[in-house]
């Protein structure tokens, strides 16, 4: 194989690889936030809690757990709505990272959890 096919083959395989190691931060950031949504529904299971308690209850977690994407006063990624004898509580973010010069990779996230 010549030089060119080479440069064919691995260019394109190592912007994968950087993409991939760019995007990686922002997916366990992800997967924080997905958890700690998780726990507090599990933590309320049953009970009948009110909002304050949920959001200081999230706050908490995004402490212990180093969320910086976002925070509890960020009514716009968090929302907490009262639905029938419970609350859905819906994280809706999107976080960019810069790939190479003036192009950024963007992911979209949405994790809704129900708290009855």
């Amino acid at each position: 194989m010549t030089f060119f096919g080479w440069l064919v083959i691995l260019v394109p395989m190592a912007l994968m690889l950087y993409a991939a190691i760019r995007l990686t931060p922002v997916y366990l950031e992800y997967m924080k936030i997905a958890r700690t949504l998780e726990q507090v529904a599990e933590d309320y299971k049953g009970d009948q809690p009110d909002v304050g308690s949920i959001r200081t209850s999230i706050e908490k977690r995004f402490d212990i757990e180093s969320v910086r994407v976002m925070s509890v006063r960020d009514t716009d990624k968090l929302k907490i709505t009262r639905e029938g004898t419970g609350y859905t509580v819906r994280a809706v973010y999107t976080q960019s990272v810069p790939f190479v010069g003036n192009i950024s990779l963007q992911a979209g996230f949405d994790k809704t959890v129900t708290i009855n």
